[in-house]
């Protein structure tokens, strides 16, 4: 797993004519002649770049990886390009490696030498995140026609987390990089950037035809290019620079496979199950999607903004009337400081989800920033343990005291809090229907899909010829578990109930959300939402008072003055809904393809015996079906990144997340975990 590791921001000095240099390389960032007409000549036109995306056809992607972002001036050069070169309905992902960041501040003033680029600055600006440790940050642009992928980490450590997997017999079975930009500072100012391992792992991630551009022709470069397999030519560098190196991938690269060892009794590799050798982009890019709440409607756009077609099957007579129909949810993820699975996670979905609601609120909901009340003794410990990690993080989480907190909310708070200034509350059915609102998405109500079978390369729902595609995602929460194939799923249902309290006249100044044990959100349309009680294994549809009751007693420590508004309202009186969460034992969702039960048994048995058995096989998954459920209460923070990442395993691009990470979704993790714990038999 990624260690999320503390990050040092680019230190700069700037010169006499307003360019930035490197206090620690003592490197510019870019030719003091003309940076902008240098990146054109170096990485543009030396990569091929505009007679290569004249040739691209409408649904083509084309992916470009970066060795240091530095002020960004590349990829708005390219972005620029790609308006004018390739066809609107192609994608261009930009993946950039960066280990010392710039600020805001800095990336502004860097790139106002520029004029020419300001409407892709500002929308640059406009989105670039704020860092808290290493990790990958996906920023979508223009609907997703531009993505950038921009990882924080050493450039070897961060390109290595685009790779299916260490174990270098599979490791290239993942996306391919089209062009390489490699930038950072020049050999002689930053060796440990120019290392063999970045050299391995640009031969893993290249394919026959890639191409290669640097301004450096010294002799680390041309060596490590050489021997990841690029056939290398020196040609004219910009301005005074003499020389330059363009290079490009003739045939496939080779593998470094390293032969089984009988005596071993281990791998020193993770076991390739995550590996899905199969996959493979349909040339009908049709998909079938299962469920029309938020998982299914955000994974529909988010197919339909790479080229696909979609039906979306809905049993209701509308989008999202299960768990996705409350009025009010809440943008919300659980901060930790730990580096686990689950925290990683939250931060990367809450990031991202932020971003993705940036131009969604005015139709959706309101962004009205979130208070996360420390109520309890172990939520102040949290929250104290959060500062060291989050101190710097002010666009993302600001730390405030009871006062200020209730000066943000509007109401007298009696605890201090995390006050989330980009968060709000979003209403899931018109955020659903806004979603679906594409030429590409067709919405069918009304059926329920009770039977999934594949016929002739092609998977059909409830044996009707007109719902048949080669992609099916089941998006349908707990019923996932009605489909033969996927009821070795350990999916849990957790009811909750909602309240609705009528508004009152010191409720009315409620501004923003407050979270603690509930959460209580400001007015719309005369009422407040608030809730939700948790309770497993229960199956009842019917509101309950005592559950109300509980709603309300959450409101009672934390909002006294709110609280005494409603304390002698009928319980029995007071409206509300009831849904069911859909979760996993690890509450992780589950993003990707469904792995075949009894051939992932069979394959990976030694692992009864051995955790690390050597076992030289990759996963076994149904070609063409996926799944993407178990938001549990994180709906509206989860399933624009689970999309985002459903949409590149499917479309065969650079994942959203570090490798780690992604894995950690997959939903072959339990039978592997069960076959470790020896608790499945085959």
């Amino acid at each position: 797993m990624s260690d999320s590791s503390p990050i040092d921001h680019a230190q700069l000095q700037w010169d006499e004519d307003g360019q930035p240099l490197s206090s620690v390389f003592g490197d510019v960032y870019f030719s003091r002649a003309n940076g902008l007409e240098e990146t054109r000549h170096v990485f543009l036109q030396h990569n091929q770049l505009n007679e290569r995306w004249q040739q691209l056809h409408a649904g083509a992607h084309f992916t470009i990886a970066e060795t240091g972002f530095g002020s960004g001036l590349n990829f708005l050069a390219a972005w620029q390009l790609w308006l004018t070169a390739a066809p609107a309905g192609a994608q261009l992902h930009f993946v950039s490696v960066e280990k010392y960041p710039l600020t805001k501040s800095d990336l502004r003033r860097a790139l106002a030498l520029w004029p020419e680029l300001d409407e892709f600055t500002a929308q640059l600006i406009d989105a670039y995140p704020g860092f808290v440790g290493t990790g990958f940050h996906r920023l979508n642009f223009m609907d997703g026609r531009v993505r950038l992928t921009l990882i924080i980490e050493d450039a070897a450590r961060g390109f290595s987390q685009l790779l299916a997997t260490p174990q270098p017999m599979y490791a290239s079975h993942c996306a391919k990089i089209d062009a390489w930009f490699l930038d950072g500072f020049a050999p002689a100012k930053n060796p440990q950037m120019w290392s063999d391992e970045l050299f391995t792992v640009i031969r893993q991630l290249s394919h026959p035809g890639t191409t290669a551009a640097t301004f450096s022709a010294a002799g680390i470069v041309k060596q490590g290019l050489k021997l990841a397999g690029f056939n290398i030519r020196k040609v004219p560098g910009f301005g005074r620079k003499r020389e330059m190196v363009a290079a490009r991938l003739e045939q496939e690269p080779g593998i470094n496979q390293q032969a089984p060892l009988p005596a071993r009794s281990y791998s020193p590799y993770p076991v390739p199950w995550t590996i899905n050798a199969a996959a493979a982009v349909p040339s009908a890019k049709h998909a079938l999607i299962i469920g029309g709440g938020l998982a299914g409607c955000t994974s529909a756009r988010a197919l339909a903004e790479r080229g696909w077609k979609i039906t979306l099957v809905e049993s209701h007579n509308a989008l999202a009337q299960e768990a996705s129909g409350n009025p009010q949810g809440v943008l919300y993820a659980k901060l930790s400081p730990q580096n686990e699975a689950q925290a990683q996670f939250n931060l990367h979905a809450l990031q991202f989800a932020q971003q993705f609601y940036r131009s969604r609120w005015s139709e959706t909901g309101e962004q009205c920033g979130v208070l996360q009340l420390a109520h309890c003794e172990s939520e102040q410990q949290l929250h104290e343990q959060l500062r060291e990690k989050f101190s710097a993080a002010d666009e993302l989480v600001q730390f405030v005291d009871a006062a200020r907190a209730s000066d943000i909310a509007g109401v007298t708070c009696s605890h201090s809090a995390l006050y989330f200034p980009q968060a709000g509350w979003i209403n899931p059915r018109r955020l659903c229907e806004t979603l679906t609102n594409h030429p590409a998405i067709r919405v069918i109500t009304h059926c329920a899909a009770v039977e999934l079978e594949r016929r002739d390369g092609n998977w059909q729902i409830n044996n009707n010829p007109e719902l048949r595609a080669p992609i099916v995602i089941i998006a349908n929460a707990t019923d996932a578990k009605a489909f033969a194939l996927t009821q070795h799923l350990p999916i849990k249902s957790i009811r909750g109930q909602i309240t609705y309290l009528p508004q009152t006249t010191p409720s009315s100044a409620l501004k923003t959300l407050i979270c603690s044990e509930g959460y209580i959100g400001p007015a719309v349309s005369g009422q407040h939402c608030t809730g939700a009680t948790f309770n497993l294994k229960e199956t009842s549809r019917e509101l309950r008072p005592a559950d109300h009751r509980t709603n309300l007693e959450n409101l009672r420590a934390p909002l006294p003055a709110l609280f005494g508004e409603w304390e002698s309202v009928h319980l029995e009186s007071l409206p509300g809904r009831v849904a069911f969460r859909c979760t996993l034992p690890d509450y992780l969702p589950l993003i990707g393809a469904v792995p075949d039960e009894q051939a992932m048994l069979d394959d990976f048995a030694p692992l009864r015996k051995n955790a690390r058995a050597v076992i030289y096989k990759t996963g076994t998954y149904h070609q063409g079906l996926f799944i993407n459920i178990g938001h549990g209460s994180r709906g509206l923070a989860y399933t624009p990144l689970c999309a985002e990442l459903l949409a590149a395993h499917i479309n065969r691009e650079v994942l959203p997340l570090p490798r780690e990470l992604a894995n950690a979704l997959n939903p072959a993790r339990f039978l592997i975990r069960d076959l470790i714990r020896n608790k499945r038999q085959g």
